[in-house]
């Protein structure tokens, strides 16, 4: 479907405009794959697993490369499918629909939430070590956050795409000239005020590559699962992206390299400069490497860059929220206001509505003010929720292979291993699931996230079906 070339400012259109570019895509795509999870989160990942990081980044972006070309597949054989509400719904039924438009919902706000903490943490940064943000501080400059990101939504999608386009380029940047510098200090021998040497045998002298064991390595999994959420956010953009049968592969097929080079490569640096039993586990190793080879201002620099990343992080979640409100109320599974769209053809309505939510997270902030510990918290809860919602993605794979295998068929960018490596990707995201167990602190949102099915079960019957039953009479 070809953009109509109408200006965002006319006359209210009645569907979402496909006003995002290549250029817009596939920057989007990178900065999907490049979150909070990766700059706040791999400190503790580290902490946890040691070297072993890299053996796990590695894994799992091995199994969502499958799972992305799954998703590309399903996308490009029905363009009329504008999300995955629309996906779940037509390949395995309108309860699946529900869950997993809902859960998307509440699972970018959580990461909205988790990206507060970690503004409160990164702005941190520039205050003495004896002074720290009041509780009501916090909370204030969260709200503050919130507002600039549903400011800039509010537009159009397009400057949504050229905002997010260079939060994107800024964290590329910054992360290739992180593994140039530090692999500048590992061949000239770089030796950091604390009187360690710069050398890659940093990476397995102290303990091996699996200093924690097997346990460690399992535990590492849990906080480096939440560094992917976000990947999929190309498959809330199939609506308003140009071009989706030449733009959509590209984004998709460049997964691996992405993984290799910004979450392998960069951690790979971070280690062989900083030694993995040096690096604080509740700051970002991206700017602790600097602050450890006392290079203030390039920590300075760095700090910024991961506080963009952040805004990016919220950015996109906003985004993708609104768009999944749309598709519900569109399919009757939400109040029908959220299926509105401003004259500048956004969901005005659904952005106030997931803007609302995610304002929540300022008060969070007031009640946990130890940042690492809410940022915690609301990752495990997102990371439970978004497996489920990967995993009915490589069931709605399975369904449509057995439902639709004419589309399969005449399909230019099928998934590799097909059916059976869907099955291979749901083991891991069981497994996955199960690994959350290990940790209390993890283990405490894995008891409570049931109470959210309990939620949608009673929603789906008082409200949905109710609907359903009039509109068939």
């Amino acid at each position: 479907m070809k953009t109509t070339g109408l200006d965002d400012t006319k006359s209210s259109p009645n569907e979402l405009q496909r006003k995002l570019s290549n250029r817009h895509l596939q920057l989007i795509a990178i900065g999907g794959a490049i979150g909070t999870g990766l700059f706040m989160g791999s400190g503790k990942t580290i902490s946890l697993a040691g070297p072993s990081i890299l053996f796990i980044y590695m894994i799992i972006g091995f199994m969502f490369f499958f799972l992305m070309r799954a998703l590309g597949e399903i996308l490009l054989s029905n363009l009329h499918y504008k999300s995955f509400i629309d996906m779940a719904t037509d390949l395995i039924g309108p309860g699946a629909g529900y869950y997993i438009g809902w859960s998307y919902w509440l699972g970018w706000v959580l990461v909205g939430i988790a990206d507060l903490a970690a503004i409160i943490n990164y702005l941190g940064f520039w205050l003495p070590p004896d002074m720290a943000f009041t509780p009501m501080g916090q909370a204030l400059i969260s709200a503050a956050c919130v507002v600039f990101i549903l400011a800039i939504n509010l537009v159009t999608v397009k400057l949504f795409g050229e905002i997010e386009f260079w939060f994107a380029l800024i964290k590329i940047l910054a992360i290739i000239a992180l593994i140039f510098v530090g692999g500048y200090m590992v061949f000239t021998g770089f030796q950091a005020p604390t009187g360690s040497v710069a050398s890659f045998s940093n990476i397995w002298s102290h303990g091996g590559m699996f200093p924690k064991g097997a346990m460690g390595f399992l535990a590492g999994f849990q906080i480096a699962m939440f560094a992917f959420v976000g990947v999929e956010l190309l498959g809330t953009m199939a609506a308003e992206t140009k071009d989706p049968e030449k733009n959509l592969p590209k984004a998709v097929n460049a997964i691996p390299t992405r993984i290799i080079l910004f979450y392998v490569l960069s951690l790979l640096m971070i280690m062989a400069v900083t030694p993995w039993v040096e690096i604080p586990a509740d700051q970002s190793p991206f700017v602790s490497l600097f602050l450890h080879a006392g290079i203030a201002t390039a920590a300075i620099i760095m700090n910024l860059v991961v506080l963009s990343s952040v805004m990016s992080s919220m950015n996109s979640g906003v985004f993708s929220t609104s768009r999944m409100l749309f598709g519900l109320a569109r399919g009757g599974q939400a109040p029908q206001k959220l299926a509105e769209l401003s004259r500048r053809a956004v969901p005005a309505k659904g952005l106030y509505f997931s803007c609302s939510f995610i304002m929540i997270g300022a008060a969070f902030q007031y009640f946990v003010p130890n940042t690492m510990e809410a940022f915690t918290l609301a990752s495990s809860l997102c990371v439970i929720l978004f497996i489920s919602i990967w995993g009915l993605i490589m069931v709605c794979y399975i369904r449509y292979r057995k439902l639709k295998p004419e589309l399969h068929e005449k399909s230019k960018f099928k998934m590799p291993g097909g059916v059976a490596m869907s099955y291979v990707v749901l083991a891991f995201l069981l497994f996955a699931l199960v690994i959350l167990s290990l940790e209390p602190d993890t283990l405490k949102a894995l008891i409570i996230s049931p109470l959210w099915l309990v939620i949608l079960a009673v929603t789906y019957r008082v409200l949905y079906m109710p609907r359903v039953k009039k509109l068939d009479q």
